[in-house]
């Protein structure tokens, strides 16, 4: 470009851009940057005036038309036998004063805070949930009420109804505590947003027994994956049938399957353990035993092991409901993190968490009590 300015009195602009391949616009643009010189405001004579303006605006944020759109605004002055300006100068005008939005204070949605629960070691935090077996026929289901422990993944306790109840919740959460014997200050147990979860009844019974409740915020499922993943095991079984054909039959499968749950089925967030296993402290054993096993192997057949003497899966230290974002963690199978043992996290409450106690195991129940008798 200087060189372009340099022979303009020489050769002229348009021959020293051609010999350059410049394009003339550029160079006339660089001569007059952007923004260097104000551009002074056009005046357009349509524009409506200052004063119009304001009278527009005040219309259209006044009680009458305060929560109506321009174009509804327009068609009621028209109707009326006023005429202020078009629908786009309604909107012009409202752009200019950041209104194009409610402009009526509006009732806003609350703020819920991410639940974030640590587990480490059965019995300090559960999480439980209600669904729906598919009945005899159409439009008939059974509802099917799991408590479980996010540590060990183990079952705690279930019960099959006719119905969704406030009251059975209640008994189920009360007997199950009684059964894992739950000392007050102990125990977490996260739920969603359902009428039974909420309810008044299940909260002054959690309250009697010093446990402090949690729940997912509305319509985030994500809030609550050790349920739903369980529900999916449950309902994904090669014997799960697609309906029941009565509440007995609802019950007797669901013996079979918590049984199965609890003491066979090998799960992949707790190293292949049973929840059994790690529910009442023997994974260390069995992962012990595993690793003579599998050392075994090696010392007769070391050239199959390429990397590195085989170990089996590590046990989890301690277990999130939505780990914090400053966590250094690992994913485990049911969207929940294993986290770091020697976090400073794991002091909750002014206590300490110790690491993973001995409890007697307690077989999953069911409330084998009419469910006619539980009050309503």
């Amino acid at each position: 470009m200087a060189v372009v300015a340099q022979q303009r009195t020489v050769s002229g602009i348009a021959p020293a851009c051609a010999a350059l391949s410049v394009a003339r616009a550029s160079f006339y643009r660089r001569q007059h940057p952007k923004g260097a010189v104000p551009r002074r405001p056009r005046f357009v004579p349509r524009a409506l005036l200052p004063d119009e303006r304001m009278q527009v605006l005040a219309r259209l944020n006044d009680d009458r038309f305060a929560d109506r759109a321009p174009a509804e605004v327009y068609a009621t002055l028209l109707d009326e036998g006023t005429f202020l300006c078009s629908i786009p100068t309604m909107y012009r005008i409202l752009r200019e004063s950041r209104l194009v939005r409610d402009r009526r204070n509006q009732r806003r949605h609350p703020s819920y805070h991410k639940p974030e629960l640590l587990a480490t070691g059965p019995n300090e935090v559960w999480s439980w949930d209600i669904t729906k077996l598919l009945g005899p026929v159409k439009w008939t289901y059974f509802h099917l009420y799991v408590i479980l422990d996010i540590f060990s993944r183990y079952v705690t306790g279930w019960l099959v109804a006719p119905r969704e109840s406030a009251a059975l919740a209640q008994r189920l959460i009360a007997e199950t505590c009684a059964r894992q014997g739950i000392g007050p200050g102990q125990l977490f147990i996260h739920a969603d947003r359902g009428t039974s979860m909420t309810s008044k009844p299940v909260a002054l019974l959690l309250a009697d027994l010093g446990v402090t409740r949690s729940h997912s915020r509305p319509q985030v499922s994500n809030d609550n994956p050790f349920s739903e993943a369980q529900f999916k095991t449950l309902k994904y079984r090669p014997n799960f049938p697609e309906r029941f054909g009565s509440l007995e039959d609802a019950r007797l499968f669901c013996q079979g399957f918590f049984s199965w749950y609890n003491r066979e089925h090998r799960h992949s967030g707790i190293g292949l353990m049973t929840p059994a296993a790690v529910h009442d402290g023997r994974a260390s054993m069995v992962r012990d035993a595993r690793q003579r096993v599998l050392s075994a192997a090696y010392a007769a057949h070391p050239e199959r092991f390429v990397r590195k003497p085989p170990q089996p899966p590590l046990l989890p230290h301690a277990v999130w409901i939505n780990t914090p974002k400053k966590e250094s963690a690992s994913q485990d199978g049911a969207g929940a993190t294993i986290a770091i043992a020697d976090d400073p996290r794991v002091a909750r409450n002014g206590e300490g968490i110790g690491v993973v106690s001995e409890t007697v195991v307690v077989s999953p129940y069911a409330i084998t009590t009419p469910i006619d008798e539980v009050a309503h």
